[in-house]
């Protein structure tokens, strides 16, 4: 890999694909872990590229503190999370013309389509589940 490096970042140069110089985003405000980022938490640099990576990181979630003037990169983002840990939440169950549902508290918290541990309020067994919507649930088995 290291022998043909150079020949890739070249390509890459080449195709246009090169990062923008001073294209970094920054937070306009103090953005709390779980914020949801909208457009006036972030300082956005005039380029095309800049806007456009601003609009990739709208709507997503904060996964720790990012303090005014700090760069906001993606890896302090998550999706947004619509199944906090310790909520009750309807579990559901289907195979063929089965259909049945339950109550369940969550174990994690999660985002549309993540799998969470969730355990039955009635049997107290922990199942793993994906999040279909907010508060709902759908075991795997």
């Amino acid at each position: 890999m290291k022998k043909y490096s150079g020949v890739i970042a070249v390509a890459i140069l080449a195709a246009g694909y090169a990062p923008a110089q001073g294209e970094e985003l920054l937070a306009a405000r103090n953005i709390r872990a779980g914020d949801i980022i909208v457009a006036d938490d972030i300082v956005t640099p005039k380029g095309r590229e800049g806007i456009r990576q601003a609009t990739i990181l709208l709507g997503l979630e904060a996964a720790r503190n990012i303090y005014r003037g700090q760069p906001i990169d993606e890896d302090d983002l998550r999706a947004p999370t619509v199944v906090a840990r310790n909520e009750i939440v309807k579990m559901e169950f289907a195979s063929g013309p089965l259909f049945i549902t339950t109550e369940g508290r969550a174990l994690d918290q999660g985002a549309m389509g993540e799998r969470i541990r969730v355990m039955n309020l009635i049997s107290k067994r922990v199942v793993s589940a994906t999040i279909v919507s907010s508060n709902t649930v759908r075991t795997l088995q």
